[in-house]
């Protein structure tokens, strides 16, 4: 009988809100875009470009790249999911600062809950999204971290102001208020006035991983959704083309 009385008023509480959160102010469920490359109506796997999904990539980027009007777009922001031992997965977005033939690099505090994830697991996701032409990616793979060196070439070629907020804070540890961020930037704003920019120097917790793909999808929206999915999965020394369902 105890037991009942407790989850009686629970449930209720939780149909309320449920209630609630079917009825939201703005209509969700009727938000819909039409979906259209003018340049490439369909993703086809006869007429890829190349094989190779590292050069695939390469030229989706350089399309997006050249594309006018993207003001409100990063172009290199990808979501970057991690989980660590507690099986919990998080994702944030990130900068890409470089890719290559092997993989795909970016810029990190290594104590942050990224850092510490991935330290733990090194398999992680990317998705980079393009709404621009309707395009996205989702690259699966394992990390491992850049060269300290590459990660001091790249801290030093960073502006002053952007080194300056990175060495300010420690990322994800918790912090009483904004002012005491503050505080920190101003310490190391008079410091690089003193002494000059090298002497905000790269933190040792700071620096570079780089994702090693396994995995690629290369997926371009349809309005009707049947949208275009394009799979290239990693066999030994080959790459497999897949066509997925959307």
């Amino acid at each position: 009988m105890f037991i009942q009385f407790i989850l009686v008023p629970v449930c209720r509480i939780l149909s309320r809100r449920t209630l609630a959160m079917d009825t939201p102010s703005i209509d969700i469920q009727n938000i819909r875009a039409k979906y259209n490359n003018s340049q490439e109506p369909y993703l086809l796997e006869e007429k890829l470009p190349t094989t190779d999904p590292f050069s695939l990539f390469d030229i989706w980027f350089h399309d997006v790249a050249s594309q006018s009007d993207l003001t409100f777009e990063e172009i290199n922001a990808v979501s970057l999911s991690t989980v660590g031992k507690d099986l919990r997965p998080s994702s944030r977005m990130v900068l890409l600062k470089a890719y290559t033939p092997t993989g795909f690099s970016f810029f990190t505090n290594y104590t942050s809950r990224k850092g510490n994830q991935l330290e733990e697991n090194p398999n992680a996701a990317m998705l980079f999204y393009w709404p621009k032409v309707n395009r996205q990616v989702r690259v699966e793979g394992v990390v491992e971290k850049l060269p300290n060196e590459m990660a001091v070439a790249y801290w030093n070629s960073r502006p002053l102001a952007s080194r300056i907020g990175s060495k300010s804070s420690l990322q994800s540890e918790v912090v009483p208020n904004r002012q005491f961020l503050e505080s920190k930037k101003t310490e190391l704003t008079e410091l690089a006035a003193r002494e000059g920019g090298d002497a905000i120097t790269k933190p040792n917790s700071w620096g570079g991983f780089h994702l090693v793909p396994r995995y690629f999808e290369f997926w371009q929206g349809q309005s009707d959704r049947l949208h275009d999915r394009i799979v290239f999965e990693q066999d030994r020394e080959a790459w497999l083309i897949k066509r997925l369902s959307p």
